[in-house]
């Protein structure tokens, strides 16, 4: 019985991490990458193809070969990243929700191993 509850509650869990994936990343040819989804007035970390440190951005527009924004919504420093540098953008709202639905998930998921293990007793 321990083990089926524990195979269910780790395939619940695998799914809730697969399923909740925030990261648009982009390929190397820059005609073929979309950057249409990203939303003014958002903040993105954008992760460099050269492996430079990530860089926070509020994002505004795209002028070009460029992203155009700030360095954060109270910092009105203009911070320009050539398309060409971009490896992938992360929406840091849509991963802050997912790394909570995580953690929520595995409390549940410890809950019902839990309770099946006291009821085996």
């Amino acid at each position: 019985m321990r083990a089926s509850v524990l195979l269910k509650s780790s395939l619940l869990t695998s799914l809730l991490v697969i399923s909740s994936c925030a990261t648009t990343k982009y390929s190397e040819d820059i005609s073929k990458n979309d950057y249409s989804n990203l939303q003014a007035g958002r903040m993105y970390v954008v992760t460099m193809k050269d492996g430079s440190k990530n860089q926070k951005m509020l994002f505004r527009n795209i002028d070009g070969n460029n992203l155009i924004g700030t360095a954060g919504k109270k910092d009105s420093t203009v911070v320009t990243i050539p398309k060409a540098n971009v490896a992938a953008v992360r929406d840091s709202r849509k991963a802050k929700t997912t790394a909570g639905a995580v953690v929520i998930g595995a409390a549940g998921v410890a809950a019902l191993v839990l309770s099946s293990s006291r009821a085996d007793n």
